[in-house]
């Protein structure tokens, strides 16, 4: 069965359970998680009548592969609203600078333009006291408005009018770019919500079989080893040398100095 039909079939299960009992994938990477499931479906198959001797549900090991495909659907299709959000965060970074330079560029012809009329310069002074991201898109649009409100002055000054409807579509668009660079949009919040549920649903599958094989082979280091997660078992084996180094340090070593 493809992920796809995985996370089709088991969507509605997914999705009901409920928020106090979602659990996120801190402590392992998503791709380790579910390889290791996968893995653990493989382990026990030789194990299934020592452990359905013991209670547990073969349904539950036969769903393993299910569950873990649904999780890898659901992980792809919150990272393509991820990447979405991504992309337009970049576009901001690149478009940004521009846009600023655009509103200091205008500043600058108006002071001069309106250097004689103080009601005007205030005006621009005020536009010119904002700081962030939304206090520049609003400059843009203001400007816009107060330019095409006094084009005589800037005829003047043989200013390019048509900077200022550059101005008001540049505002219009960094708008819409600092909004999807900013806001969980709905589907990307969703996304992410039921990638969480389908870790869960796996989770409380793969933790059953954990404690049902560790108990029947707890005599049994050889097959005991399979019912566990290598890769958090390695990382607190890394953690514990890391502890037991530190610990065999001299209370009083001197601390090397640069050369």
């Amino acid at each position: 069965m493809s992920n796809k039909k995985d996370y089709e079939k088991k969507l509605d299960v997914i999705k009901a359970i409920g928020d106090d009992q979602i659990k996120i994938p801190n402590n392992i990477p998503l791709g380790v998680y579910i390889q290791e499931a996968d893995n653990l479906y493989q382990w026990c198959q030789e194990d299934k009548d020592t452990l359905t001797g013991l209670g547990l549900s073969w349904e539950l090991v036969e769903d393993l592969p299910v569950r873990s495909g649904a999780l890898r659907e659901a992980e792809s299709l919150w990272n393509a609203e991820r990447f979405t959000r991504q992309e337009a965060s970049e576009t901001w970074e690149e478009e940004s600078a521009a846009a600023y330079d655009l509103r200091d560029e205008l500043l600058q012809y108006f002071r001069f333009a309106f250097r004689n009329d103080p009601g005007l310069s205030e005006q621009v002074r005020r536009i010119a006291r904002g700081r962030g991201h939304a206090d520049m898109i609003q400059d843009l649009n203001n400007l816009c408005i107060l330019g095409k409100q006094n084009p005589g002055l800037l005829a003047n000054i043989n200013f390019d009018m048509s900077l200022l409807d550059k101005a008001a579509e540049k505002a219009d668009q960094m708008a819409q770019l600092l909004a999807e660079a900013n806001t969980e949009r709905a589907e990307y919040k969703e996304a992410k919500k039921i990638r969480n549920q389908a870790f869960t649903h796996l989770k409380e599958a793969v933790d059953e079989i954990y404690k049902y094989g560790r108990f029947a082979f707890r005599d049994n280091d050889e097959r005991r080893k399979g019912y566990r997660s290598n890769y958090m078992y390695m990382r607190r084996k890394k953690a514990g040398r890391k502890v037991a180094e530190e610990e065999s340090k001299p209370a009083n070593s001197p601390v090397p100095t640069p050369e």
